[in-house]
């Protein structure tokens, strides 16, 4: 099969995981990079053989790039989303898939209209651990799911990360900064969400930074910092996911699922391995179960391939774009729950995506 070209826009830290995909799958050639910073696009070529650094409007015009991955900060990815499928170009990007509903429509609305695929981060539930769990789900160890719990609890990032004034900004916040592992883990196991009730609000109105190199400066905090809600699926299961900056120590469990015959215990959704473990109606202990797939350490980069494999296959890809949107609606609906006082009922939906097969390699499908 004839591995299809890709291009890279944002050449900042992630992008080196992105950049070793020449290396790991054999489906996927990264040809060319490009970043408003044109220095560090050209760092990034040198560093990785076979990329060429271009400027902006010679990356969108090169007609040997079947694929853009939009690496750029959230604030930039509905401009280069669309910039890419105006080009006539698959789109494959960071999370979120844009900061507003509405832009994430019209992008959607845009590759449906010009036959192209859109797709966008976490791909963390292709990886090893996750897709163990669905298949676990699948056939039927816990039998039917009937609730799930989440919890992403820490004390923020200003302790160490370099910049993490944006953290704080309207359009983060722990939700829209972790909630797409979580969330979009709990689709892939559950299917859609109908149905969402949040409380929302912070701890703080300011936070000092303790790392380097903006130690002792002060941050407004402009958005809410622990976020509590439920969320009704469309199968009947209902889940329970807080997300929080407030926290400053906790042993909650990352997820669970709760069937009728049994219990599974997730891993972190930020990662792509373990571990696993299972309760069973009548056992005693929760016991670890093998993982069955590959792609267990990190594999940044996995929505991109099955996106290659689908264009190819003529399929739907699994991290498309109406799942990013469904995300995206969920944690604006988390939002507009709490600042409303009521239950927010979604309009959107999307398909579960199908299990990765068993046959697949460390180099593809």
């Amino acid at each position: 099969m004839k591995a299809l070209k890709a291009g890279i826009v944002g050449c900042g830290n992630i992008s080196d995981i992105y950049f070793q995909m020449n290396n790991r799958f054999d489906a996927i050639e990264i040809i060319a990079c490009t970043d408003l910073n044109f220095a560090q696009a050209m760092k990034q070529a040198d560093r990785y053989s076979g990329v060429e650094a271009m400027e902006m409007d010679d990356f969108f015009a090169n007609q040997n790039i079947d694929i853009v991955i939009n690496l750029t900060t959230p604030s930039a990815h509905y401009v280069v989303h669309k910039r890419a499928l105006e080009a006539g170009k698959h789109s494959y990007g960071e999370k979120p898939l844009a900061l507003t509903l509405e832009e994430a429509d019209e992008l959607q609305a845009l590759a449906d209209e010009k036959g192209l695929l859109l797709g966008a981060a976490p791909d963390t539930f292709l990886g090893g651990g996750l897709q163990t769990c669905k298949k676990l789900i699948d056939d039927g160890w816990i039998g039917k799911p009937v609730s799930a719990n989440g919890f992403m609890m820490s004390h923020g990032p200003e302790s160490w990360h370099p910049n993490p004034d944006f953290f704080y900004k309207v359009g983060a916040g722990p939700m829209f900064d972790m909630g797409p592992y979580y969330l979009t883990a709990l689709i892939s196991l559950l299917g859609p969400i109908k149905r969402l009730t949040a409380s929302a609000g912070k701890a703080y109105t300011e936070r000092m930074i303790t790392s380097a190199p903006k130690f002792g400066d002060t941050i407004s905090v402009e958005t809410p910092t622990h976020l509590a809600s439920v969320l009704d699926f469309e199968n009947g299961a209902i889940a329970t996911l807080v997300t929080s900056f407030d926290v400053w120590g906790s042993k909650t469990p990352n997820l669970e699922v709760h069937g009728t015959t049994g219990s599974l215990l997730l891993p972190d959704p930020n990662t792509f391995g373990g571990p696993v473990y299972v309760k069973r109606q009548g056992e005693q202990e929760f016991q670890e179960v093998p993982l069955l797939y590959g792609f267990q350490d990190n594999s940044r980069g996995l929505g991109v391939l099955d996106m290659v494999h689908a264009i190819q296959e003529r399929r739907p890809h699994r991290a498309n774009g109406r799942m990013a949107y469904h995300v995206l609606e969920a944690m604006h609906g988390v939002l507009a729950s709490s600042e409303n006082e009521r239950s927010y009922y979604m309009k959107s939906s999307c398909a579960q995506p199908e299990a990765l097969p068993l046959t697949m390699t460390t180099r593809g499908f």
